[in-house]
């Protein structure tokens, strides 16, 4: 799966992803309205909602983004009639042949990490049959419980030919409290840094491995380091537009070849609609205002970069 994103960021000149993080806020009035007239006021109502948003953005975009990356916390919170437009929704970008990346951060040990990977990049057995439940195509793991907590996506990723990305350096404000520590002089990044790089090199693509790294757009610097150790590790780049992230910081995190990164957005996208620059479009064409927004990161990007 690491050599088909590499090649759909190059065939669309476009190292972005577009986070599907979709709050009842963001979801236009009128999408709103279709979908309580059918489900009423109800969580039931509150997902179909959602779906719907998602689905025009997609529609709007899926001929210039090599994937999407839905946050499973924003349908999580509506419950199982959440975790149902989740599902429609990866199905539905993966039948436009849009990589799924489905940022979940798990990570637990044993039968428990085990069974987050099979629900998520693998398969259950039931009875004779087997069935691929949410079936991304990579997520995103918390490796704070060690090795065992990553080793079982790794194995499930094997069989199934898709991957992970590993949470190294986050863009959040705190980060640093645990992430900056310094353990035998060395800050605690690195330390797991070096050790993506280590499970990366057992698991290669052609050019990459199908072990990934989060590195968040707001530690530039830090991104600089992380690009050295992990030279053959595709960097997931969160934090880019509207946590403080500019284009202008993101050279380092991709290599000589304009490879190895791809660059998160996410309210940026999916809610341009309600930023002033696209305003002309009005709330009724939302999903065109996104796909003017994925134009213009892409541009932002390319020319700021390579």
């Amino acid at each position: 799966m690491i050599n088909k994103l590499v090649e759909k960021i190059k065939k669309l000149n476009a190292p972005i992803v577009v986070g599907l993080d979709p709050m009842l806020s963001y979801v236009p009035e009128h999408i709103q309205k279709a979908a309580y007239e059918q489900f009423g006021e109800t969580l039931e109502g509150a997902g179909e909602a959602i779906w719907q948003f998602n689905k025009a953005i997609v529609d709007a975009t899926c001929d210039l983004i090599p994937a999407v990356k839905p946050q499973i916390a924003m349908y999580e919170q509506f419950g199982i009639e959440g975790l149902k437009a989740f599902k429609k929704t990866v199905d539905y970008c993966k039948s436009k042949d849009i990589i799924v990346i489905g940022d979940i951060k798990r990570g637990d040990i044993g039968s428990t990490s085990t069974a987050y990977a099979a629900g998520h990049v693998g398969r259950v057995q039931v009875g004779s049959k087997s069935y691929a439940p949410f079936d991304e195509d990579f997520v995103t793991v918390n490796p704070y419980l060690g090795t065992d907590g990553v080793k079982p996506f790794i194995d499930v990723c094997r069989e199934e030919n898709k991957g992970i990305f590993v949470l190294v350096k986050t863009s959040n404000k705190s980060s640093g409290e645990f992430q900056d520590r310094l353990i035998d002089g060395k800050p605690l990044y690195e330390i797991v840094g070096e050790q993506v790089a280590k499970w990366g090199e057992e698991h290669m693509g052609e050019s990459y491995s199908y072990v990934g790294a989060v590195v968040g757009a707001t530690y530039p610097e830090m991104g600089k380091i992380l690009r050295r150790i992990m030279p053959k590790t595709y960097i997931l780049v969160p934090g880019y537009g509207a946590q403080g992230g500019k284009a202008s910081d993101l050279k380092p995190y991709f290599n000589e070849d304009g490879l190895g990164a791809i660059v998160n957005s996410s309210r940026g996208i999916i809610a341009a609609y309600r930023q002033e620059k696209y305003a002309e479009f009005g709330e009724k064409n939302f999903a065109e205002a996104s796909r003017q927004a994925v134009i213009d990161m892409i541009d932002d990007i390319t020319s700021n970069v390579f």
